[in-house]
């Protein structure tokens, strides 16, 4: 199942992608695409539900972020050897682990807000996983009983905020705009392996990311385990997996940083895809 929300920020609705493309209305259904949906039981309501009958959504609203009142907002850095090579970092030997704060979050194709004092913002496309239910101390083998699905993130950075302001990655990484999630999340059962996924960005057209998940150091079910370990992951929560070379901190002749104006895209396969326009802060 693709599942969306859609409408005005902060009154968005949910919504599913039927098998012809349409957007159709879930209202009568769930209440939202969030933790306790997915906590009381919602997804097997909405497998039950007769898509045909339910409202179809003419026009073209505005997408939100797919999971809403996200409350642990969690990603991995430095988890692609290339992208580790290119900003001239060891591999790790472990997940690198911080926080985006739950405020960054926006819709898929809403801009991307330049923040007072930005001078190195920058882009990272990620997959995303979504998880479905309360999980501590997973083993291993069972940790991706534990997802409920994936979606698409654009881990946004300020690289100098990130890494010129006392070696605190979250300042760099949890400014308003910088976590789009979307356009849809889809549910575990229709990607049979998320270790097999194109992960692409371009920058005004140019091609500027082409990895793929598989080439990931920590893979989808160790970060799972690994985080559970540390922490509890609640239904809802969000972690951001990492993301391959080609960001413009690595350009091989200098750093090229986003500027006002310009117009990034990004997807990974099956999950759809992002655009994002850089803008001004207007605060």
């Amino acid at each position: 199942m693709k599942l969306v929300r859609y409408g005005a920020p902060g009154r968005e609705k949910p919504g599913i992608i039927d098998a012809d493309g349409r957007l159709r209305d879930l209202s009568r259904i769930v209440k939202d695409i969030d933790g306790e949906m997915l906590s009381s039981g919602g997804l097997a309501k909405i497998r039950k539900a007769n898509l045909k009958r339910l409202k179809a959504v003419g026009g073209k609203p505005r997408l939100g972020p797919c999971i809403g009142r996200v409350r642990n907002f969690l990603a991995i850095g430095l988890n692609y050897s290339d992208h580790a090579a290119e900003g001239g970092n060891a591999i790790p030997k472990e997940p690198v682990v911080f926080n985006k704060q739950p405020s960054s979050i926006c819709g898929p194709n809403d801009n991307t807000i330049m923040p007072k004092g930005s001078t190195k913002l920058d882009y990272e496309c990620e997959l995303g996983i979504v998880i479905g239910k309360r999980a501590r101390y997973l083993a291993k083998e069972k940790a991706l009983d534990a997802v409920a699905g994936y979606c698409i993130g654009n881990d946004v950075s300020e690289r100098a905020f990130q890494m010129e302001h006392g070696q605190t990655i979250a300042k760099g990484k949890g400014a308003e705009t910088f976590g789009p999630l979307g356009p849809w999340f889809v549910t575990k059962d229709e990607i049979k392996d998320p270790q097999k996924l194109k992960v692409w960005t371009k920058v005004n057209g140019e091609l500027r990311q082409n990895g793929n998940t598989a080439n990931m150091i920590f893979d989808c079910r160790h970060i799972v385990w690994y985080l559970s370990q540390f922490f509890v992951l609640e239904p809802g929560d969000v972690i951001v997996t990492g993301t391959p070379a080609g960001v413009g901190l690595g350009r091989k002749v200098q750093p090229q940083y986003l500027q006002v104006g310009d117009v990034v895209e990004l997807g990974v396969d099956k999950l759809g895809q992002q655009t994002q326009t850089i803008v001004a802060c207007k605060a």
